[in-house]
């Protein structure tokens, strides 16, 4: 059984991860994932773990497809596969047009193509081959990795929708997915497949005061099920018409409106919380219903999140 940690934990500095990384292995967790939105980069937390750690497997959970070259995606991945050889796992994904286009003023290409033709560009240059000719979505001329890795990393795709767990499916080495409870687990697993690795961020709330992990999930759900991609997510797996009010209000401009639209059933469906027990439970739910890898994402409540990452942990020492 895998059991992963999201780093880095919201508002601890990287350089104060050293302590906890080191135990992550002893108190059952597995995996080591990141993130990359408008915090730190999805490669240093990661760089600074394959140094402080030699058991965990380390993943990108995930690299946005549009916003590096992919000569340049395909030279961080291989330096980190040469650091972790055999722990590394490199999830790639589309992203959002809010941040490839309205943070990083590039172009938002079609993300299906642009997600393929990278997934095909980086299998070719892992493997040591010269990359020279067209993809539907840019062209490479003469690429050859330095140094492929010794150790080709997995690939896996950020995947929400039927099209995007097919090509994981077919393509890629798994998929990562986001936003949903125990029992969309099911729908998204019947759609990328057996025998593929599907991972999942989990946000976990821990904490009794149920008033408050309810606040801090429908700032959350408000903020993210509003954007496009995953308001289409949530439109395949049957909340459209839970979440009309949420987004009428917040297309109006009016965001506490949205978030008091957002309905409590969403809200505990979406966000684990209660105790360290109960949330442990809740995410094994997931597990059981066919998902692979649980990315534990902790949410401040006022609490160490260190201390939180060690109470969630799957054995205790």
């Amino acid at each position: 059984m895998r059991w992963g940690l999201t780093v880095p934990l919201t508002g601890v500095p990287l350089r104060d991860h050293k302590a906890l990384i080191g135990e992550l292995a002893s108190l059952g967790y597995t995996d080591l994932w990141s993130a990359e939105v408008a915090g730190a980069d999805a490669f240093t937390p990661l760089v600074l773990a394959s140094q402080w750690d030699e058991e965990l497997r380390l993943g990108t959970a995930v690299v946005p497809v549009h916003t590096r070259g992919p000569a340049a995606l395909a030279m961080s991945a291989a330096a980190l596969a040469d650091l972790a050889p055999g722990r590394f796992v490199l999830g790639i994904g589309a992203s959002s047009e809010t941040i490839v286009t309205g943070w990083n003023g590039i172009a938002y290409d079609p993300p299906l193509a642009r997600t393929r033709d990278v997934l095909r560009f980086l299998r070719q240059a892992f493997a040591g081959e010269k990359v020279d000719g067209e993809f539907e979505s840019f062209t490479i001329k003469r690429f050859r990795l330095e140094k492929a890795p010794g150790v080709p990393p997995s690939i896996m795709l950020a995947a929400l929708r039927p099209q995007m767990l097919r090509l994981a499916r077919r393509e890629a080495d798994g998929a990562i997915t986001n936003w949903l409870s125990a029992q969309d687990v099911k729908q998204v697993r019947a759609e990328l497949g057996d025998g593929k690795e599907l991972a999942a961020r989990i946000f976990v709330c821990v904490t009794e005061d149920v008033e408050m992990a309810r606040n801090i999930g429908r700032f959350l759900i408000a903020t993210y099920l509003t954007v496009p991609g995953y308001s289409a997510f949530h439109d395949w797996l049957g909340r459209a018409e839970l979440l009309g009010p949420m987004r009428a209000a917040w297309a109006a401009g009016d965001r506490n409106a949205a978030m008091a639209a957002v309905p409590v059933q969403v809200i505990d469906e979406l966000v684990v919380h209660g105790s360290a027990d109960d949330c442990r439970a809740k995410i094994q739910a997931y597990v059981d219903n066919g998902l692979d890898t649980p990315i534990i994402a902790t949410l401040p409540t006022g609490d160490n999140l260190i201390e939180t990452a060690r109470a969630l942990a799957i054995r205790t020492s």
